[in-house]
């Protein structure tokens, strides 16, 4: 820890020792949330031989969190909001402790899909909470943009050294998968009890929680993501009728929201087009990313024989953002701005994904190597500007809900993504041999290629959002 103030010549921020400190817990808390879905995701074919587990009750260990998380996101982020920031984030934060590890000790599925869906609701309230804490505690400008690149640039390496961490401890126990953020969580929640500075309760006189508007959303995200995972198992009808009711529910939604005296998501917020364009993206590009990361682990393991740790090993190079997210973005950013910064990221998206489109049955580890590198670059430069786009130019009283926005579009993307991809593999692959697996590999790249094609279209419209949030901060405090 800095043991006073630092300056940068060069922009003039000053950043205090206790406030690094808070960036640090608060960036550990989001990097303990990446790690954990990573994690996970390759412990899955130990988990089911130990616990005899069907496809489709692996299937729901996975969506359980995801659910959970995304679906109570919105409730999540409104908490922090109107119940004091601090309060909510350490409240989650034990809870998420004790589940998961609940779910190291559980002996069966019912046990284990509970224990995730309760660490994905805490992660739900944990994640806005510290999101909003730093874009209110650090001034908008330089210093908090600095501020939200390392959060963004840890936050990204959980993601992206979860299946590394991940390996490494499943090849002892999977168990370890669930304990191993105990301890991190008990080490973050007394270092977060000592360091966040208490506030008072913001006083929201007359506000309430929207609880219809959450069970809405939460509905709705449950319905839509079943449907694209259950599409290649069950009739169209039944398809059509679930992402159907799913879409009704939204329109609900957007209804209840608009006729409520204290809204989940006030609508107003959504004139703010840069930050409509940041959650679409966030959506496509965590949706491409999970995707890709599934596929990749399976392409490894399933086709090329490789275990567990070769595989984690071999996708460690995608956690370069680690060293570059905080060093070189920061840089590029104050040269080029926010927006085409992330544009470039989510180019090096596309790329990594129809780079992996050649890998073959003997592909060499070098041949692989260009794919996982852009991957690595796009979170580096993705990542961190387009949290700031998300959340610059938003009314305080709302950072908590802009955080929400944001982290239910990365995992409503998440959950998507890796429905899409299995539907199209299943559905592609026509038999077992090592060419029909090849085939369905090659079908299920073109979901997270579509969605970052697309992401890179929305992103060309993107102006530079450090001279837009100047210009929209008067517009969105009057609405």
């Amino acid at each position: 820890m800095i043991a006073g103030p630092e300056r940068n010549p060069s922009q003039g921020v000053t950043v205090k020792a206790r406030e690094w400190g808070v960036l640090l817990v608060l960036s550990g808390a989001i990097f303990l949330e990446g790690i954990d879905v990573a994690m996970l995701n390759i412990a899955l074919p130990s988990i089911r031989a130990d616990l005899g587990l069907s496809t489709g009750s692996l299937q729901w260990v996975v969506s359980a969190y995801v659910l959970g998380y995304g679906g109570f996101m919105l409730l999540g982020g409104r908490a922090a909001d109107l119940l004091g920031r601090r309060r909510v984030f350490l409240v989650a934060l034990a809870v998420f402790l004790l589940f998961s590890g609940l779910g190291g000790l559980a002996q069966d599925g019912a046990t284990l899909i509970a224990a995730r869906f309760v660490t994905g609701l805490a992660a739900a309230f944990m994640t806005p909470a510290g999101l909003s804490i730093i874009t209110t505690g650090f001034e908008e400008g330089p210093k908090r943009d600095r501020a939200l690149m390392i959060y963004g640039a840890i936050g990204a390496g959980g993601f992206t050294l979860g299946m590394v961490i991940g390996g490494l401890l499943t090849s002892l126990d999977w168990r370890w998968v669930f304990f191993m953020p105990v301890g991190l969580s008990l080490v973050l929640l007394v270092a977060a009890a000592a360091l966040i500075p208490r506030s008072p309760v913001p006083d929201r006189a007359g506000q309430r929680f929207d609880l219809l508007g959450g069970l809405t959303i939460t509905a709705a995200v449950v319905l839509l993501v079943l449907g694209v995972e259950r599409a290649s198992h069950v009739a169209l009808p039944w398809t059509a009728g679930t992402l159907g009711l799913g879409l009704a529910l939204v329109a609900a939604f957007v209804a209840i929201e608009r006729r409520t005296a204290a809204p989940l998501v006030r609508p107003g917020i959504f004139r703010s087009a840069s930050l409509v364009r940041a959650n679409v993206i966030g959506m496509l590009f965590m949706a491409g990313f999970f995707g890709f990361q599934f596929l990749v682990v399976l392409y490894l393991q399933e086709l090329r024989g490789w275990s567990t740790v070769e595989a984690s090993l071999a996708m460690l190079v995608i956690g370069l953002d680690v060293a570059l997210a905080p060093t070189l973005t920061p840089k590029l950013v104050r040269r080029f701005g926010n927006a085409p910064v992330l544009l470039a990221g989510l180019v090096f998206a596309a790329v990594a994904f129809g780079w992996f489109l050649t890998a073959g049955n003997d592909t060499s580890y070098l041949g692989m190597l260009p794919s996982l590198v852009a991957m690595g670059l796009a979170f580096t430069l993705a990542y961190g500007p387009l949290t700031i786009i998300a959340t610059n130019g938003i009314a305080e009283e709302e950072q908590g809900l802009a955080g929400g926005l944001l982290y239910t579009s990365f995992q409503f993307g998440a959950a998507l993504g890796l429905a899409g991809v299995a539907a199209v593999n299943v559905a592609a692959t026509a038999s077992g041999t090592s060419e029909a697996l090849l085939d369905g590999y090659r079908a299920a790249l073109l979901v997270p290629l579509g969605a970052a094609v697309v992401a890179v279209a929305v992103g060309a419209f993107n102006r530079n959002e450090d001279k837009a949030a100047e210009e929209r901060e008067p517009a969105l405090a009057a609405a």
